[in-house]
């Protein structure tokens, strides 16, 4: 029997985790929950989950700080939520690594869709898509695995990020503008936010460039978007 995804809700509104808890349960996932940033690192220390909901402003450790901590040595996937005022919050939470955000007031059948097409992104590559390694100069990307070396080194790259390399490296020299790979990477048309893309790029470009300031491999085609080279 298929085990069902373990999600982690954290959130210190007790109504918040309940109707998520509901939802979530309703479509078969097995849900734990936390109400401050200390229960939030015990739990995910005793049963690590495959996706943390996660609020941005808990009491005792925030939801960046705890954001910070996981991506240290895990790739769990977290969606992130904030308030309509935190925009600099949630843009650095996607530098930290999160995967997603939802904005307060949600629905909570939009974080049940979230979670899913999370959930889809990491665990697997369409059936459409090539699955065999893609090797460039500097660069070794292993579908099956999720990994990538750089210069025969094994970097960490989140979920997000992982999804986004891919993209590029099986449509090496092809510009896509931010839309474009909002559409085609995220795949959900909730996403109303371009610098969601500016951010990852950015982090890409810190783990995989030698220099990130001068790019040689993720380039900046100016006024239309970006291209992946590969062979810089």
């Amino acid at each position: 029997m298929k085990t069902q995804p373990s999600i982690l809700v954290v959130d210190d509104e007790d109504t918040i985790r309940e109707v998520v808890r509901r939802y979530l349960e309703r479509e078969g996932f097995s849900v734990q929950e936390a109400a401050d940033g200390y229960e939030a690192l015990d739990a995910i220390q005793e049963a690590p989950p495959d996706l943390i909901v996660l609020d941005l402003m808990l009491p005792g450790i925030d939801g960046l700080t705890i954001t910070q901590h996981i991506h240290q040595d895990r790739q769990i996937p977290i969606i992130m939520l904030t308030a309509k005022g935190e925009a600099n919050d949630r843009i650095r939470g996607l530098d930290l690594g999160a995967d997603d955000y939802i904005t307060k007031p949600f629905s909570p059948q939009e974080v049940v869709s979230r979670v899913r097409a999370v959930l889809r992104r990491v665990n697997g590559i369409s059936p459409n898509q090539q699955k065999e390694t893609l090797e460039f100069d500097r660069l070794c990307i292993d579908p099956s695995g999720r990994t990538v070396k750089v210069d025969g080194h094994s970097i960490t790259l989140t979920a997000k990020e992982f999804d986004l390399l891919w993209y590029f490296a099986q449509n090496p020299g092809q510009v896509f503008s931010r839309t474009q790979l909002l559409g085609s990477v995220w795949g959900d048309e909730l996403y109303t936010d371009p610098s969601t893309v500016t951010v990852h790029i950015r982090r890409l470009r810190e783990k995989i460039e030698e220099k990130p300031g001068q790019p040689a491999l993720l380039l900046t085609v100016w006024g239309v978007g970006y291209k992946f080279v590969g062979d810089g």
